[in-house]
């Protein structure tokens, strides 16, 4: 196949990518973008990260700034969008278009460096971006989905390639997590394992430590023998160590045949590995390059000895029954693995199972698992075609990069991403359904924020913080936790101030709500008007409603 009709399918499929992930990216916020908006805004304003939360109205709560250098991003986008005259929204939702748009192009570039195959590439690329759809959001994971697809291929093509210049864009990529996403930097490590696992298990079987174990031990016995004089002893000892010597070159020559044709696992020693893992303990330190001290070491683990991920939909554990795309994309997992003989690296397999394990603790972590086992899963089926059918992707692609191919091609694209898009169209940046967007300005006008304690939900908080209103609690689970705002008594238990638990119990009606509020000394409340909690307030005569529309609510909380 000539170079010219590579670049010519290249540019199609970019295309196709480039409209498809368009469609895909939402135009309505989640919650975490509007308090990313005001902490950007905070440290531009303030010039530091002094550590402290300046927008709940609990006093001295520390905070972590997990994201602080795409918050001052967002913030930059949103006031450049504010500047020109398209709305800082605006301007936040078209970056995130283009950042979906880079990740579609990264997932094919990738996909075809490792796949060689750029017509399963393209396949591959959209059924990833669609597995995607509901992880594309303006919040800082997206950046890091970008992130992660290119260390794949940086640590693939400094294996392959031993360039010296893919282990320095390693050690740049962990700084940049650690001050984009902190939360996710300790997974950068994980996609190394499945590597240094497999080369140190080949080390270990070309080294052959069974027999030269057992060598060692005979050649002790011979020396103790020698010294005994008995030459009928010796002699035999010396036949024993030569039959083991005979059975490990034997081995050796086996093992070599079994690599060569293997059933299912390629099982090699990759030489440039062992630098691989010099990188990565390089790479241990980048989470000292952060103002942010060192949350980007214990971040993740605080929050997981917490209940904070017990409370939160994204991580609840993977209910397949529940997601029929994730139901359908470990079928054919098992599918092809099972009933095809497809081959697959150690590595791969490693990597397939420790984040099939992953995913199933936290469905957050089925976004991984798309994009990186979506690079084994197109391999898979790359070297299947060319076992089977060797001449198809040429036709394919030859068939493409005619006129009638492209205009067939680019016509499947826009009316997927019309599909796609459809319903879009009327969406609005701020959805008045699940944000409090006309209570907060009746709140602005008629109550005094300073002094005010208002009790708020959870998943909208960070649009009242967005409004400038302080808040009960938001998204920032961690911020009202113990594991970060206390510390460990003498049993190594966290205890400080848990306002996300006392949040849970009177969400939930598990405890009297009242007595939460006077432990807070709550003056207003606001809820969703459908809520358990409102059922309770709407009948009690200590709460006075204030405001109400079709969806929330605003009470006072009257004085005993």
């Amino acid at each position: 196949m000539s170079n010219k009709t590579k670049l010519k399918f290249h540019i199609v499929a970019i295309f196709c990518i480039i409209i498809f992930c368009f469609a895909l990216t939402p135009v309505t916020f989640q919650n975490d973008t509007y308090y990313t908006i005001s902490i950007g805004k905070h440290i531009i304003e303030t010039g530091k990260i002094d550590m402290q939360d300046p927008f709940s109205w609990h006093e001295d709560l520390p905070y972590t700034y997990p994201h602080w250098a795409y918050d001052v991003g967002t913030y930059l986008v949103y006031q450049a969008g504010e500047n020109v005259g398209i709305g800082g929204f605006c301007a936040i939702y078209i970056v995130t278009i283009i950042l979906a748009m880079i990740l579609g192009i990264v997932v094919y570039y990738t996909l075809n460096k490792l796949c060689k195959n750029p017509f399963i590439s393209l396949i591959m690329t959209m059924i990833i971006m669609y597995l995607l759809k509901n992880f594309i959001a303006a919040r800082a994971q997206l950046v890091t989905f970008i992130l992660f697809a290119i260390t794949i291929l940086f640590i693939e093509q400094f294996i392959k390639t031993k360039k010296k210049r893919y282990a320095v864009y390693l050690v740049i990529i962990p700084i940049l997590i650690a001050n984009l996403h902190a939360a996710v930097w300790p997974f950068y490590f994980v996609l190394y394992l499945p590597y240094i696992v497999e080369y140190l298990l080949a080390a270990t079987c070309d080294a052959k430590v069974y027999y030269w174990f057992k060598i060692k031990w005979n050649e002790l016995k011979l020396k103790k023998i020698t010294k005994k004089g008995n030459p009928e002893e010796i002699g035999k000892q010396q036949e024993k160590i030569a039959h083991l010597q005979l059975e490990k070159e034997e081995t050796e020559v086996n093992a070599q045949n079994r690599r060569k044709s293997p059933y299912k696992v390629i099982f090699k020693k990759e030489p440039a590995v062992k630098w691989l893992i010099l990188i990565m303990i390089i790479c241990v330190f980048t989470g000292l390059l952060t103002p942010i001290g060192t949350t980007p070491y214990t971040y993740l683990a605080k929050t997981m000895e917490g209940n904070t991920t017990q409370n939160i939909s994204e991580h609840q554990p993977l209910t397949l029954i529940n997601n029929l795309p994730m139901l359908v994309v470990f079928i054919v997992y098992i599918l092809l693995l099972v009933f095809t003989d497809t081959k697959a690296t150690l590595r791969d397999f490693f990597m397939l199972g420790g984040l099939t394990l992953l995913c199933f603790m936290s469905r957050r972590q089925a976004s991984i698992f798309v994009i990186i086992c979506g690079f084994i899963f197109a391999k898979m089926i790359a070297s299947l075609i060319e076992k089977y059918s060797p001449h198809f992707t040429k036709m394919v692609m030859e068939f493409i990069t005619t006129i009638l191919g492209r205009i067939l091609t680019i016509a499947i694209a826009i009316t997927l991403s019309v599909l796609m898009y459809k319903g879009k169209e009327n969406d609005h940046f701020v959805n008045e359904k699940s944000y409090p967007v006309d209570a907060a300005n009746y709140i602005l006008e008629n109550i005094d924020i300073e002094n005010m304690r208002l009790f708020n939900e959870y998943n909208y908080g960070s649009y009242l913080i967005f409004r400038g209103i302080p808040v009960f609690i938001d998204s920032r689970a961690d911020l009202y936790a113990p594991e970060f705002n206390g510390s460990k008594n003498e049993e190594g238990k966290w205890e400080g101030r848990d306002i996300f638990s006392d949040y849970i119990s009177v969400s939930s009606i598990s405890a009297y709500y009242e007595n939460k509020m006077e432990k807070y000394d709550i003056t207003h409340v606001i809820i969703g008007k459908k809520t358990k909690l409102n059922m309770f307030l709407s009948r009690d005569d200590n709460y006075k409603e204030l405001y109400t529309d079709d969806y929330f609510v605003v009470y006072e909380r009257l004085a005993d």
